[in-house]
């Protein structure tokens, strides 16, 4: 297999992943975001000494996808997260540890 075809499958598998991490932030599935967290490292290890300069036209369009789809996913963490603290906050009626210098300064 020649190395454009090995980075073209790379990327494939990382949209694939990026896809299925997608899936599991909106099902709250802490699993499947790990297995997705693995796979992402171990195929951007992979990509990592990829040659930028044999990137041909559908390499680049897919490591954009990913870099978009990758910024998605950690929008969405991001809210989730968010989110989650809101509601601890307001189930324990205490602000969280990290805005307190905001409370202190009021």
């Amino acid at each position: 297999m020649s190395e454009t075809m090995k980075l073209k499958e790379a990327l494939r598998q990382m949209l694939a992943v990026l896809e299925a991490e997608r899936q599991a932030i909106a099902g709250l599935d802490l699993d499947a975001i790990t297995l997705a967290a693995r796979d992402k490292l171990g195929l951007c290890d992979r990509l990592e000494n990829a040659d930028l300069a044999s990137f041909d036209e559908e390499c680049r369009a897919m490591s954009r996808a990913a870099r978009d789809a990758n910024e998605v996913n950690r929008q969405m963490r991001n809210l989730v997260a968010a989110n989650i603290a809101a509601r601890i906050d307001m189930l324990s009626g205490s602000p969280r540890l990290y805005g307190a210098r905001l409370y202190a300064k009021a």
